[in-house]
């Protein structure tokens, strides 16, 4: 059983930053590729960003490009997501998320909101 636990949400302007942070436990998740996804009111969860195993690949949205970057600690467990430039529309509960076989398992989420 997998255990995930985000922090690092909040309220922020326009512009700002954050810093948010998933936090594994249960198993050990350094063979495995890991990933956030966000989902807005009314609308569907949507991929955000997604790192190897190793850490060495990363993958983003086409709408966080350039703005938000995702790592990972693997000794420690933990993948985190440093947000910056954010926008009114990047305001969503953000999810952790990992793949373990055919599982999917998720933390319970972080509300970022971003004021205009």
């Amino acid at each position: 059983q997998v255990h995930l636990v985000e922090s690092g949400g909040g309220l922020v302007q326009t512009g700002g930053s954050l810093r948010l942070s998933c936090a594994a436990s249960g198993r050990t998740l350094s063979n495995y590729a890991m990933g956030w996804f966000r989902q807005a009111p009314g609308k569907e969860r949507e991929f955000v960003a997604a790192i190897s195993s190793s850490g060495g690949s990363t993958f983003y949205a086409d709408a966080v490009k350039g703005r938000f970057a995702i790592s990972r600690n693997v000794g420690r467990d933990t993948v985190y997501l440093q947000m910056n430039s954010l926008k009114p529309e990047d305001t969503a509960v953000y999810y952790c998320h990992v793949r373990v076989g055919v599982v999917d398992y998720w933390g319970q989420g972080t509300q970022v909101t971003v004021s205009s």
